[in-house]
């Protein structure tokens, strides 16, 4: 698994530095515009779409029909893409956790309840635009799989006005932000497990 891992680190280090670049851009962009929540949600799916890139990558060199020669399960394959998902997700979720935190306390607007429910949100979000398109990917392949990638985009641009009509409307919804704590990561865990799992399951049924 450390092995499938460092390839994919490595892979990811000389085809997609300019994903951070974008996703950095599209931070300090959130900084400015305010009104639209699109901004501050696609980095986090951005980046959440590396392991899809990958993955093409590994299928463009045949390296899918190469591993076959390598003492890896086809569930720890899955299970390489999975993860180094979901630590790029957890690091651009920090910046911009960091930006948006410095961002309220300059401004005097920083209520820790707000942020944490905005950070659940944008993590809820960059796990679910993942988890839409992988099983897909290791189902049928990534030419094939594109109607889920568009699908995904689709839903981010309506998880994002979402978003922002409910945070707009919290106080006079009287949402609590003690029940979006809960529901909010208990959502992205059992979705992001259980595309895990049928990508898993896909993968060990496709024939190469």
């Amino acid at each position: 698994m450390k092995g499938l891992l460092l390839k994919d680190w490595y892979m990811m280090k000389k085809y997609c530095r300019a994903y951070l670049v974008i996703a950095v851009v599209f931070i300090a962009v959130s900084l400015v515009n305010t009104d639209n929540m699109f901004f501050l949600f696609y980095p986090c799916m951005f980046c959440g779409m590396i392991p899809d890139n990958l993955l093409a990558y590994d299928e463009r060199s045949r390296w899918m029909q190469y591993s076959g020669t390598l003492p890896y399960t086809r569930a720890q394959i899955v299970s390489a893409k999975y993860l180094i998902g979901l630590l790029t997700q957890v690091v651009i979720l920090v910046l911009t956790g960091i930006a948006q935190g410095v961002k309220m306390t300059v401004s005097g607007t920083f209520v820790f309840s707000d942020f944490l429910v905005l950070m659940l949100l944008l993590l809820t979000v960059s796990t679910l635009t993942s988890s839409i398109s992988l099983p897909f990917f290791f189902k049928l392949g990534v030419e094939k799989g594109r109607t889920a990638y568009y699908a995904m985009i689709g839903f981010v641009c309506g998880a994002s006005v979402l978003a922002s009509s409910l945070l707009n409307a919290q106080t006079e919804m009287e949402i609590q932000p003690n029940l979006l704590l809960v529901v909010l990561p208990l959502i992205g865990i059992c979705v992001y497990a259980l595309s895990w799992y049928l990508s898993i399951v896909f993968y060990k049924k496709r024939e190469l």
